[in-house]
Parts: structure tokens; sequence; C-alpha cells
């Protein structure tokens, strides 16, 4: 058992940290920007609440966070009252965060310089990854620290890589929503044009899923595309988000991302459809409006 503090409890932060606890067995103290949600987690888990970042990883061997964004990150590891400024010699910040890479090798400096590790370690799976405790996740770090958390992480994920050091999890990340986007966009416009060309699309999935075309994607959310529901999941505004940093990175590092791109920009047309909060998927109903 370790003693582990989760900051963020959120749509994704809010399981993970059950699983900490439940499956893990660990000691987790936990901190959320809203406090209602920190005592409900408190009154379904029975462990401990904190009131700032600070107190939360104060004596901690592994601090964890899922926030929104590289804003909400500094603030709870280098803002005031931030974890930093309690973190014990030693031990071992994991950021479960889907942020830049810039973000992460800034806080990895700080962190080091303190004389504690830092591990960026976005995660995959969506919500029922989460809440089913079988997220992937795409680590940067060092080995050293990596090897100690991983046991730890192990609580609510069915897959765990060590890609590089600092940054590598979070270019990992992208990586992985630059491959979905393309991903969505080819499943909506396959399922809009079967549909234009009078053909029973469970029937048409049924047979194409089984050879090259298959995914993920298309396994899960064919069915609920097919009868425009888009009400669960990953929403649209949070994908912006991560695409946003896809392509501030490439605008960096001379990457071509002109589907991702083009997609970004879908997106953006189903939030003025009114789908900040519909999952995905909703690409369909860009394309059906």
């Amino acid at each position: 058992m370790a003693s582990v503090a989760f900051l963020g409890l959120g749509v994704m932060g809010y399981p993970m940290a059950g699983h900490l606890s439940n499956k893990g067995g660990h000691d987790v103290t936990v901190y959320n920007r809203t406090a209602a949600k920190a005592e409900q987690w408190v009154a379904q888990h029975g462990a401990k609440l904190a009131l700032t970042p600070a107190e939360a990883a104060e004596g901690k061997d592994f601090v964890f966070s899922c926030v929104g964004n590289d804003d909400d990150l500094r603030s709870v590891t280098i803002g005031a009252k931030g974890a930093f400024a309690a973190m014990k010699k030693g031990s071992v910040f994991i950021d479960n965060t889907t942020a830049s890479a810039e973000v992460a090798r800034e806080l990895a400096a700080a962190a080091e310089k303190a004389g504690f590790s830092f591990l960026d370690a976005p995660v995959s799976g969506g919500q029922a990854g989460a809440e089913n405790g079988v997220l992937t996740v795409m680590v940067g770090g060092e080995q050293a620290a990596f090897d100690r958390a991983k046991p730890v992480i192990d609580a609510f994920a069915r897959m765990v890589g060590l890609m590089g050091p600092a940054g590598a999890g979070q270019l990992t990340k992208m990586i992985n929503q630059i491959t979905i986007a393309g991903l969505v966009q080819g499943l909506a416009e396959g399922i809009h044009f079967g549909k234009k060309a009078g053909l029973d699309i469970e029937k048409v999935i049924d047979v194409i899923s089984k050879g090259a075309a298959g995914s993920w994607q298309m396994e899960n959310r064919h069915k609920t595309m097919n009868a425009g529901k888009y009400d669960f999941g990953f929403a649209v505004d949070w994908m912006r988000k991560d695409l946003g940093i896809c392509l501030a990175e490439a605008n960096r590092n001379g990457a071509r991302l002109p589907v991702t791109a083009l997609v970004d920009q879908f997106y953006k047309d189903v939030q003025d459809m009114g789908g900040r909060r519909w999952d995905t998927s909703s690409l369909l109903a860009r394309l059906e409006k």
C-alpha cells in the first residue's frame, strides 16, 4: 500500500482515484477545485479530503493529477498552494492530464530541481475506460520513476508504457488523437455514404469490420452513430482542445497535419450546431444536417 494523493475529480479522475483506493488498496487523499465533488468522493470511498493541492500532496509517495489544460496543471503544481511546494524528496508526481509536451518538460525540470520525479502520463480509453479501470497510459519520464509508479498506475490501467523522456507521453497522446480524428471522420463518411446508397448499415459494418477497415471506433460507435445518438463519451469540446495541442506542436516540429486540421474545423462546425458536449462520433451529424 502506498500513500497517494489525487488532484482533480472530473469525469476521468473521479473513477481513477476510486480504483487507486478500492482496487489498488492505497491510502488516498483527494483534492478537487469544487469541494462538493471531493466530499462526494470521500463519502463514497471513505478516504481523506484536502482543501489545497499542497495539503493533499504533503508526505505522499505518489501524487496524481487529472485536470483540464496546461493552465490548470500549472495551478495545481506550481501555483499558489500548489502540490510541488509540499512534495517530499524521492516522491513521484504522475500527471494524467492531456496537456502540452512543453508544460510536461517544464514541470519535469522543476520537479528534478526540487528532488522528486515527474511523469507525464496522459490516458486513452474515455470515460468507460476510466470507470472500468482499463485505460491505456502513455508515459514520459525517467525509467526509475516509471518502474516505481507503474504498479500503482496499474490499478486503473490495462496498458502502461514508457515512451521516452519527459514530454514523450504527451507526444504519444497527440498521435493517438490525430489518428482517432481521421478514423472517426472516415467512419462518419462511410455511414453517411451507405445511408445515401440505401444500404443496411448494420449489415455493412458486420462485414467490413472483420476486414482492413475495422477499428475500435467502428466496433464501439457505429450503432449509436447510425441511430443519431451522441450524448455520451468523449466530448467535442475536449477533442478540440486536444487537437489544438496537436496542431500547436506540429507548428513547432514541422509536422504536416492536413487531415487533422480539417477535422478540427469540422468539430468547430459541430460546436456551432450546439454539439459542444456531444460525443466525438457526432461528425456524422454534421454530414446529415
